[in-house]
């Protein structure tokens, strides 16, 4: 048996294909649009149903609130679900399965008869499509964009942005005209869109995806083998190791484990169990990188989105019930959001536009953009006519724009676009607490105070305590990049004055 041979039976290389940043990338970028609005425009919509539901079951603010950050802690929880299951089949299958779920919640929510089932559909079970939809579709688009990548997080997210404002009156309409059961209907058949949104999806051509069905049941197939010929025997020798190298995160090797029936007596049980384990963790890794939990920078990051989602959502789902208890009509209310959404579109577009120049470190505009949006709210309850609310939502909507435009980018330079799958995936995770935690902690202040503006004043605290773990981020990158200059350093010194000694030589021996 000929070495190329050999090689091919004991590895398995996976190459990650070029971004094409064109062509059907841009149908890509057209689902992840309609994903982010039908996702996240909704729940920024959703502060008109809040106003209905609060005084229909007559409850809390508190109360109420649970109903989107079920929702939203959902979202992040199930993320590393939703990619360890596009790994397993395919993006496609995942994200229309999560459509079918979203449309059902809602659908199933309309007739609920308490909060609790209310939690059940629009809180959980929503939140759950949600997430099948949402981490599958950003993780694609990063596969196809990578020169352009930020414009294209910035041009997709502005889905959410275009959705709020449409929605926004339309739910108060819809309010108006079926009351919000029948508007929950509606939306019900609105969000089966997520499904064709899935449908668009497809893995780049001419490449083996390491996310893709058919690779990964090929690799696992292969570390079951267990019979091979004696001239392969002899070669792989007694010592052979089951084991998977990510390599300079461009390619995935597995090294297959064949073991020699000869020796099979020599094998102790704590060895026989620690190939067993060893194998077991491969297959893990197939699906979800784990490894990405001692990744320092990842950690630090991950913490940045913890207290980043306490202060995200709050805001929106309590700027239209902040306006009313101000005394502003109903659709005035709603038309905040709606000013808000236009200005977020911009701040997105426009951002994303800058930070694809790189003027600066993305870090760096990440950092300025979430303190600057932590301090205006905490302007907002300074502001109670209509007039200083919209401006208010102006200034609220382009700064959380800006903000929203680059974090996914950041979190692409933080750990590699190969690693982008499972690191979405552990972010959200991770960041669940915060999403969970936010709106019913606003909300508790809220009812402690009588004050809607109190909500607002906690979440820009949450928000200024975040940027203190991008300003950690970014020193440590500076101390890396330091590192690495003087390493590389080093070695050109060493290498220069061993050819330095070389042409010493050569004129003694002339």
């Amino acid at each position: 048996m000929d070495s190329a041979s050999r090689a091919q039976r004991r590895r398995i290389t996976m190459a990650a294909a070029a971004a094409p940043d064109g062509g059907y990338a841009w149908f890509i970028l057209l689902s992840c649009f309609l994903v982010f609005g039908l996702t996240f425009g909704v729940i920024k919509a959703f502060g008109v149903f809040y106003v209905e539901i609060h005084r229909y079951f007559e409850t809390t603010a508190t109360g109420t609130s649970w109903i989107t950050s079920i929702a939203v802690a959902t979202i992040h929880i199930v993320a590393p679900v939703a990619s360890a299951l596009s790994a397993r089949f395919s993006h496609r299958a995942v994200v229309i399965t999560g459509g079918l779920m979203c449309s059902l919640g809602v659908v199933f929510g309309a007739f609920a008869n308490n909060l609790t089932e209310l939690y059940l559909t629009v809180g959980f079970l929503n939140g759950f499509g949600y997430a099948l939809t949402w981490t599958p579709t950003v993780t694609v688009l990063g596969y196809y964009f990578e020169k352009r990548r930020p414009v294209a997080n910035a041009l997709s997210s502005s889905g959410e942005c275009i959705f709020t404002f449409v929605l926004t009156p339309l739910f108060q309409l819809l309010i108006d005209s079926f009351s919000w059961r029948g508007a929950l209907l509606i939306l019900g058949g609105l969000q089966l869109n997520l499904c064709v949104s899935g449908m668009l999806l497809r893995p780049l051509k001419a490449t083996k995806d390491p996310t893709n069905g058919s690779e990964i049941k090929a690799a696992e197939e292969s570390l079951e083998i267990r019979s091979v010929s004696k001239e392969d025997l002899d070669e792989v020798k007694s010592s052979c190791h089951v084991g998977k190298e990510l390599e300079d995160a461009d390619e995935w090797r597995v090294e297959l484990c064949f073991e020699d029936p000869s020796d099979k007596h020599d094998m102790t049980e704590e060895s026989t169990s620690r190939t067993k384990w060893t194998e077991l963790k491969n297959k893990i890794l197939l699906y979800v990188d784990y490894t990405l939990i001692t990744n320092a920078q990842f950690m630090i990051y991950s913490m940045f989105g913890v207290f980043a989602a306490l202060g995200f959502f709050a805001p929106a789902l309590f700027l239209v019930p902040y306006a009313r208890s101000k005394g502003i009509e109903e659709y005035q209310a709603a038309a905040l959001m709606s000013i808000s959404a236009v200005l977020d579109l911009f701040g997105r577009v426009f951002f994303g536009w800058v930070a694809n120049l790189r003027l600066t470190e993305t870090v760096q505009q990440l950092t300025a953009t979430v303190i600057l949006l932590g301090t205006v709210l905490l302007l907002c309850p300074l502001a109670t006519s209509f007039s200083e609310l919209v401006a208010f939502s102006a200034v609220y909507g382009l700064v959380y724009g800006a903000t929203v435009a680059i974090h996914i980018t950041v979190l692409a330079e933080v750990v590699g676009i190969q690693r982008l799958g499972s690191a979405l995936g552990f972010f959200m995770l991770i960041r669940s607490s915060g999403g969970l935690l936010g709106p019913p902690i606003a909300g508790f202040f809220i009812d402690k105070m009588s004050d809607y503006g109190t909500g607002f004043l906690m979440a820009g605290v949450s928000l200024i305590v975040s940027a203190l773990f991008l300003l950690l981020l970014h020193i440590m990158n500076r101390r890396g990049q330091g590192t690495a200059n003087k390493s590389q350093n080093t070695h050109k010194d060493n290498k220069g004055q061993s050819l330095g000694g070389e042409e010493k030589e050569e004129q003694d021996m002339t």
